[in-house]
This record gives structure tokens, C-alpha cells and sequence, in this order.
């Protein structure tokens, strides 16, 4: 396996005596201070420690099981290249077994089923990994405004391996994101494998695989995920999914006629939101666009409205009936519950 570094330049199969100490430990105790993990990096970098869950002070260890799999499936990929690493893994299948039986059963249910993936090529692997594994479904919500190509390329080789077992996708979207050219190639290229939706507003994002495993932001920059895999938690995103997908527009009709001359569906949007107190800031980043192009819809609002203020604008918008526009995610409720706004 590759270096990790020049003062731990090992793999999983070889740990360093450190790293063999912190991870021992964690094994035995459930888990460990992140402090003990700063003088072992190769720990974190090899997915041998990860993130709790419930406290990010601590660490928990991967299970050696999952550990001894991961191991195997990479030297085999590599056998043709090195019949060294075999000997090296089948060494390290013997000490990870070994410390398997001999430690105390420590309370994993939490951590199989609530993972935090720490770091973009953890992600990407733990992705590529729910993707092989899929057979039937995969549901998405993409938020954000014109899909770029770059962000569309990342996913593709997963989407089309995806489409070449007959696993059928579902993709929620933000209306803005209609008028990308690349969203449209995508969905060419892919062909009757993806079935695209549009709503005003959509949740944040959220990958589910088959209904038993969904992946969501764990961070505001989305360096860090979680990887769900609890059935109560997965079926409530599911859940939350398909009753968005009933109100979503297909990308293939056209957006509702807002049946006020002079304003499109878009202002309408910005409308609602406005009626319901939010700054500009707010209303583009949950609708998909820019600040100025928000600002700009505002002002041409308030010029179609008659209105010369802020407030006079609010006053209009409930007089020509736009602070409730219909089919928008306003309407959903969550499972079991009343909306908290009573409709």
C-alpha cells in the first residue's frame, strides 16, 4: 500500500508500533480521546479511527472485520502487480483476527449504523462502495443552482456504472437548475436510467441507495458526511423524498404560470419567502441563485407591485395573494406531524 507520510509511511497491513498501540486500544475500549490520535496520524488517514458520532472529542475504531475485508479486497485487486502483499495481508488477517477474539465486545450497533466520514476521498470511497453494492434504486437531491460540469462529472462513472445494472435513479433539483446545459447533457447521456424534478426549495443534500443506506452532510463545507444506515433513520428520508418528489415538477414540463402579469414563478418564490421575514442572503441560497440576481427579482417586484418600500412590498405581496405560493416545500409536513404553519 501506498506511504502515509514520511513518519508513518506504512499501510494497514504493516502499523507502526504507535499506531498499533492507539489502535489496540480502541479496539479494547470502544473508543479513544482524539488527542491520542495526534501523534498517529496514519490511524485517520488509513480509516482505522473515525469520528464519534455523538461527541467528536473521540474516536471510535473500525471494526477489524471490516478492517481484515477492505485489506483483502485491495491486495487482491493488486495480486498480478505484488505477490508480496499477499503474505503481508494474510499476516495482518492473523493479528486483526486475533484481536478481535480476544477483546471484549464493545457496543457497535450506534457506530454501523451512524458513521462520520472524515475527508473527501472517505467519502468518495465509502460512495463508490454503496454503488457497487446497489441493485435497484437510487434517490438524490441535488440543492444549489446550474449544476457545473465539473459537479456533474464527479458522480458519472458511479451514474453509469448505476445504469448498466438496470438501477433506475430519481434526481430532485432546484428550478434554477433548469437552465444548465449541462444538467440537460446529463440527463441525455443517461437516458430513461434518470428521472429528473424540480422544486422552488429543496432539503440539503442527500444520497439513498437501495433504502438502506443514505449519506448527508455532517458540515457546512461537506468535508465531513454521514453515512446512515439505521432503518428508522433511512425510512424517514425516504419518506421526506417521496413526498417532495410529489410535489416537484418534472424537468421535462414546464414551470406553473404564476397568473399575475409580469411576474414569473421565480419572483413568486422570492415573494413567499419575503412574506415570510427572510434576508436576501437567505432567499438565494435556498432558491438556487446569487445574491444579486435575488436582488435584482426583488426590485423588479417591487416595480411590477407599485411598491417604494421594503415594507409596502410585504403589504402587496399578501394583497395580490404571492406569500403562498402553491406546490412548494412549504406544504410538506414531516411524518406523523402537523405542519408547524397548520396547512
Amino acid at each position: 500500500m501506498a506511504g502515509h507520510g514520511r513518519e508513518h509511511p506504512h499501510g494497514a497491513d504493516r502499523l507502526c508500533e504507535a499506531g498499533d498501540r492507539v489502535y489496540s486500544r480502541a479496539v479494547r475500549r470502544g473508543r479513544v480521546p482524539r488527542t491520542d490520535a495526534g501523534p498517529v496520524p496514519c490511524l485517520l488517514e488509513l480509516a482505522l479511527l473515525h469520528p464519534d458520532p455523538d461527541d467528536m472529542d473521540w474516536l471510535v475504531p473500525t471494526a477489524p472485520q471490516e478492517v481484515m475485508t477492505r485489506l483483502l479486497r485491495g491486495v487482491y485487486d493488486e495480486v498480478s502487480a505484488s505477490q508480496r502483499r499477499v503474505g503481508a495481508a494474510v499476516a495482518a488477517v492473523e493479528w486483526y483476527a486475533g484481536l478481535g477474539g480476544s477483546a471484549p465486545a464493545s457496543p457497535q450497533g450506534e457506530g454501523a449504523a451512524i458513521r462520520v466520514l472524515d475527508g473527501p476521498a472517505r467519502i468518495q470511497a465509502a460512495l463508490d462502495e454503496a454503488t457497487d453494492a446497489c441493485t435497484t434504486e437510487v434517490l438524490t437531491v441535488q440543492p444549489g443552482g446550474i449544476r457545473r460540469e465539473h459537479e456533474l462529472s464527479e458522480g458519472l462513472h458511479r451514474a453509469l456504472a448505476l445504469r448498466g445494472r438496470g438501477v433506475r435513479m430519481r434526481d430532485l433539483y432546484n428550478h434554477v437548475a433548469r437552465h444548465g446545459q449541462g444538467l440537460l447533457n446529463y440527463l441525455e447521456l443517461m437516458g430513461e436510467a434518470v428521472q429528473a424534478r424540480t422544486l422552488d426549495e429543496v432539503i440539503d443534500r442527500l444520497i439513498l441507495f437501495d433504502r438502506t443506506v443514505a449519506f448527508i452532510p455532517a458540515n457546512a463545507d461537506r468535508t465531513m458526511a454521514l453515512e446512515l444506515r439505521h432503518p428508522g433513520l433511512v425510512e424517514y428520508l425516504v419518506t421526506v423524498f417521496e413526498r417532495l418528489w410529489r410535489l416537484a415538477i418534472p424537468l421535462t414540463a414546464p414551470l406553473p404560470d404564476t397568473g399575475i402579469e409580469g411576474i414569473s414563478h421565480r419572483e413568486q418564490s422570492i415573494a413567499a419567502l419575503l412574506a415570510e421575514g427572510h434576508q436576501d442572503a437567505v432567499i438565494a441560497e435556498r432558491l438556487g441563485i446569487s445574491v444579486r440576481t435575488c436582488r435584482a427579482h426583488i426590485a423588479r417586484l417591487s416595480e411590477t407591485l407599485g411598491a417604494a418600500s421594503r415594507t409596502q412590498l410585504g403589504v402587496r405581496i399578501a394583497q395580490v395573494g404571492l406569500h403562498s405560493p402553491s406546490g412548494t416545500p412549504a406544504e410538506l409536513t414531516i411524518p406523523g406531524q402537523e405542519s408547524p404553519t397548520g396547512r
